[in-house]
């Protein structure tokens, strides 16, 4: 049985085909939360539905450009969202807190740890935290790719023994989850695994993320050490059924790799605020994905982009031009054109403060 899970319910579980929210849905929800709350399992819910629950407060928006419109309709329905959750954890005795955040609230470690005490501060005072992204202020630029990033970012800053990532399908298919010779992937335990070959691309009809996208997200907070179930949250009782890991319910699960040191674990979704580019060679690359604990050498190097200061991170593509890793720079850019010949010289990255994609 878990003790600690952090739970992405994505917006088409917690809405009806017409748009509005389903509340006999949710209060099953918040009754299996309850009830695991109850047993002293801490949980921390990351819920979509703010923009479908506008979509069933305003009929016809204004024809705006659409982050316009999506600033709209979140704005009006993440009221209506938390207050329903609010109403129903509440004939549970339990009291829920809304949380709403942006990219930018993780962007330095400083932030980050902030961000971590919050979410502490609540579950010691037995409060569940409600989660979301605060789409009335973030921009396309700054968002999250969908909550399941936001999701495995707080799982593994939280260090959760679990990330549930509830959808309206029941997991990974080797193929399209409507072709009848489709069959749904139990574990996947290769984090390597390029899903890209057999997951659809298609997006969910009130979200903004896809299978695909689920999957990646999976894998990364699975290297973290973390085990991800990902499973039909329209089922009943889907939930109780994955904390006590009864096996009973039909799902795809990641297995857990060796658990990330805490900077590590901010590093794995900090691609977004890098203040440069460091291009390897196929050497380098080697080394860094050997068993060995191997930091990044100037000698590895080919190329340095942009330019950064000491205690920045950096994103790191290999020779065909792939993001594989961040780390922090142990010294600014100026130094490192300085010494660029100088083999020698210490590394640019080390391993305590590197990240390698899975």
């Amino acid at each position: 049985m878990y003790k600690s899970v952090t739970i992405k319910i994505g917006s088409n579980v917690l809405t009806r085909p017409d748009g509005k929210l389903d509340l006999e849905r949710i209060s099953h929800i918040t009754d299996q939360i309850a009830e695991l709350h109850d047993q002293g399992v801490k949980i921390i819910l990351v819920s979509s539905g703010a923009v479908a629950s506008g979509r069933s407060l305003v009929s016809k928006p204004p024809k705006k450009d659409p982050v316009s419109e999506r600033q709209l309709l979140s704005s009006v329905g993440q009221v209506k969202l938390v207050s329903t959750y609010a109403t129903l954890f509440d004939q549970h005795g339990i009291t829920c807190a809304q949380v709403l955040v942006t990219k930018q609230d993780f962007r330095t470690r400083e932030h980050y740890l902030n961000m971590k005490n919050c979410l502490s501060v609540l579950l010691e005072n037995n409060i569940v935290p409600i989660i979301n992204e605060n789409d009335a202020v973030s921009v396309t630029a700054l968002m999250f790719t969908d909550n399941d990033e936001l999701a495995g970012l707080v799982a593994t800053m939280m260090n959760s023994e679990a990330l549930f990532i509830l959808s309206n399908v029941d997991g990974i298919f080797n193929g399209n989850p409507s072709e009848p010779t489709s069959v749904l992937i139990e574990e996947i335990h290769n984090t390597g695994t390029d899903l890209s070959s057999f997951v659809t691309t298609q997006k969910s009809n009130f979200g903004r993320g896809g299978m695909l996208t689920k999957g990646r997200i999976a894998q990364n907070t699975a290297a973290a050490g973390i085990a991800v179930h990902i499973a039909n949250g329209t089922k009943p009782g889907i939930i109780a059924d994955l904390v006590n890991q009864t096996g009973e319910i039909a799902h795809t699960k990641f297995l857990p790799g060796t658990p990330h040191p805490a900077v590590k674990k901010w590093m794995a979704y900090s691609a977004g605020f890098t203040s440069a580019e460091v291009t390897i060679n196929q050497g380098a690359r080697d080394a860094l994905f050997s068993p060995r604990a191997t930091s990044l050498l100037l000698a590895g190097i080919t190329n340095i982009s942009g330019s950064f200061k000491k205690g920045d991170l950096l994103r790191i593509l290999d020779h065909n031009g792939k993001t594989i890793g961040i780390g922090k720079a142990q010294y600014d850019s100026k130094k490192a054109e300085e010494h660029f010949s100088d083999k020698k010289f210490k590394p640019l990255v080390h391993y305590d403060y590197l990240f390698l994609f899975p």
